[in-house]
């Protein structure tokens, strides 16, 4: 039998707010365990939660990003579950009126298809604390650092049908969050978790198959490979007679498996009920156009703005729109050197691959959009060619000076004398009679050699389209 799976995600992104959402304890990663949770993260008897007004702005941008109704009232509820790390006994979110109603995104998939998911809803909640394992020696520390952090959980609807799709998702939600500045995305500091809901279904069948939900996926190749195994998995089930069972598992990234955690709980299990310590939230239309008014232009359109103005390809454009900060160091690079395709080229490969070598982000390394944009200005007026134009770049990487000072200091200026070029080749082919021969009765491979010959003797400096244009002038028959 054919299968179909059908995702769903669950993304909670921390937002970016100095404090948390319904106390003033900061939220800065790395403190030393319990040394940034105040009276109010604790639970302590007496005190109330005063929601933080930042919190409910940067949720609003990322409504107004993906297209989503905005509410004009918006409750707060109690979600009621007891585990260490949740002291109060029960988390602040929201249920029937989320501050973010139904949006969509499009991603791009492998094929170069776009696929429209819709998002349910996005909303406001506390995080809770965080069970610590490991070096208690048989016990279970308990750090509330986090507990009450802000988070925007974003639900999609369960449009996804394949692992490559949630994690194409993903990836999407991930760009947008960053790109409008609500969140920094970091996955290993936990401030972008996944929770993917997954079920089958015969290909052709409309009603949902029972589905499983894998916690807390801290990586896009986690994600797309706890769904393989999963599908996989509950496949074999099926196939096999058995049953699927509604629960919770978790991925063991070391042995590419998901393993039980606890039956699936379902809404009336937390039994949601309206805070009775926070007022219903009313948002009105200025509000959200103070929220909104700063929003950049959007990655999607800044991805077709290159394309049409640019004339980049859909590849390249898509790679230069990853994030915002490369978008932006590509137009400098671009609008100083002013070939915007010399630009793509040099910035998706030479320097892409440095970074990831590296492991450095594109506003952390050491080539600044001004000295690339130098390097290339000479590329492009002849001073250097572009082999040793890469040999340049290396110097800028190891901060050796701009692009001018590394040419003047290592000799590197293009050799453009056609006088010069033109006594070197003559000099070339009547060291090797044989291979002039050869190539005037028709072996045009042979052309290279002499090529090569030249940039050997000049060390790469002379210019490649005299070089080209002599030696043709000279091998005619």
């Amino acid at each position: 039998m054919a299968w179909e799976t059908v995702i769903g995600l669950e993304i909670h992104t921390q937002l970016a707010t100095r404090s948390k959402i319904f106390s003033g304890a900061p939220t800065t990663f790395g403190a030393a365990p319990n040394t940034q949770a105040c009276a109010i993260d604790l639970g302590l008897p007496g005190v109330l939660p005063v929601l933080n007004r930042e919190a409910v702005r940067l949720a609003i941008r990322f409504g107004r990003a993906i297209g989503a109704e905005i509410a004009g009232t918006s409750v707060f509820a109690r979600k009621n579950y007891f585990y260490p790390d949740l002291p109060k006994g029960y988390q602040i979110s929201q249920y029937e009126r989320p501050v973010v109603g139904r949006g969509q995104v499009e991603i791009t998939l492998g094929d170069g298809s776009v696929k429209t998911i819709g998002v349910t809803r996005a909303h406001l909640e506390e995080d809770a604390g965080k069970s610590l394992h490991e070096d208690f020696h048989g016990l279970t520390g308990i750090d509330l650092n986090r507990a009450g952090t802000p988070l925007l959980e974003i639900v999609s609807e369960p449009d996804l049908r394949s692992p490559a799709e949630a994690a194409a998702y993903a990836r999407k939600i991930h760009q947008i969050v960053r790109w409008i500045g609500i969140s920094d995305g970091n996955m290993q500091e936990g401030s972008f978790r996944i929770d993917a809901n997954i079920s089958i279904r015969p290909v052709g069948e409309t009603r949902l198959g029972t589905r499983t939900e894998i916690k807390n996926i801290n990586s896009f190749r986690f994600l797309e490979r706890a769904l393989v195994f999963e599908a996989a998995r509950q496949i074999e089930i099926t196939e096999g007679g058995g049953r699927i069972v509604q629960e919770t598992r978790l991925y063991d990234a070391e042995r590419d498996e998901t393993r039980s955690m606890r039956s699936k709980e379902e809404a009336n299990d937390y039994r949601y009920f309206p805070d009775p310590d926070l007022l219903p939230l009313v948002i009105d239309a200025a509000f959200v156009d103070e929220a909104t008014a700063d929003l950049p232009e959007l990655p999607d359109a800044r991805r077709d703005r290159f394309q049409r103005d640019h004339g980049l390809s859909s590849y390249d454009a898509g790679l230069l729109t990853t994030s915002r900060e490369l978008a932006d160091y590509f137009e400098a690079v671009a609008g100083t050197c002013g070939d915007a395709k010399l630009a793509a080229n040099w910035i998706n490969g030479e320097l892409a691959a440095a970074l990831n070598k590296a492991g450095l982000e594109i506003d952390s390394g050491p080539v600044t959009a001004a000295l690339l944009a130098g390097l290339l200005v000479r590329v492009r007026d002849g001073t250097i060619s572009g082999k040793i134009a890469k040999q340049v770049f290396e110097a800028i990487w190891r901060r050796e000076g701009d692009a001018d000072a590394i040419i003047a200091a290592k000799g590197l200026q293009q050799i453009t004398d056609s006088g010069a070029i033109e006594s070197l080749i003559d000099a070339i082919l009547a060291a090797n009679p044989a291979q002039v021969e050869q190539y005037r009765a028709g072996k045009d491979k042979v052309f290279g050699f002499f090529v090569g010959q030249v940039m050997k003797q000049t060390q790469g400096k002379a210019n490649p389209q005299q070089v080209n244009e002599i030696l043709r002038h000279k091998l005619a028959p």
